[in-house]
């Protein structure tokens, strides 16, 4: 009982985790949904372990979700959901500009107002999945590219922290991530075709 007592948001967020990632692999809608309510739980997990950089970003990602929301069901200004699609080419650079300043801005504020005994990781998964989200948001297909190297980096964080559920998760979420990319690529494939 005392296990259940000290792991149970810890639990129940990875429990909705999997539900995400499910919905995120069928390209479904309703993650965004899901995408409001696990990250607002996450806010005061990842705040008690010490990850104040995981925390922000879980209040990120709750207001992120709404927006991602409203970019695929709306996006193209019609009523159609949003395509998958390619990252344009010309995103790239600004993409990896915006990341390496988020990175470091990230790190100067764990490392001037916080305690963070790990501010270089947990500035470096932020900033990543600052991008990840973005363009999962748009529903580009190189998204789970950037999610792969988030997880593999926060499964080796939350074990070092003492948050199992959550590092046991995080492993799980790259496998998907490379099954979800070939999933993926065969609805666009699919979508292609339809339109021709």
């Amino acid at each position: 009982m005392d296990f259940l007592t000290t792991h149970w948001l810890d639990i129940l967020t990875t429990v909705l985790g999997l539900v995400y990632i499910w919905l995120e692999y069928r390209a479904s809608i309703a993650l965004w949904i899901v995408g409001i309510i696990m990250p607002a739980l996450d806010i005061y997990l990842y705040y008690s372990h010490g990850l104040y950089g995981d925390s922000a970003m879980a209040c990120y990602y709750t207001a992120a979700a709404v927006y991602g929301y409203i970019a695929w069901k709306w996006g193209k200004g019609e009523k159609t959901e949003l395509p998958i699609t390619h990252m344009p080419l010309g995103k790239y650079l600004p993409t990896v500009c915006f990341f390496l300043m988020a990175w470091a801005a990230t790190y100067y504020v764990l490392i001037t107002w916080t305690n963070s005994t790990v501010p270089m990781l947990d500035s470096f998964t932020n900033a990543l999945s600052f991008v990840g989200l973005w363009a999962l948001a748009r529903k580009y297909i190189e998204q789970w590219f950037f999610w792969m190297v988030v997880d593999a980096v926060c499964c080796v964080l939350y074990v070092q922290k003492g948050i199992p559920f959550k590092a046991g998760l995080y492993g799980l979420y790259v496998v998907i991530a490379v099954a979800g990319y070939f999933k993926w690529r065969e609805m666009m494939k699919t979508m292609s075709h339809e339109k021709v």
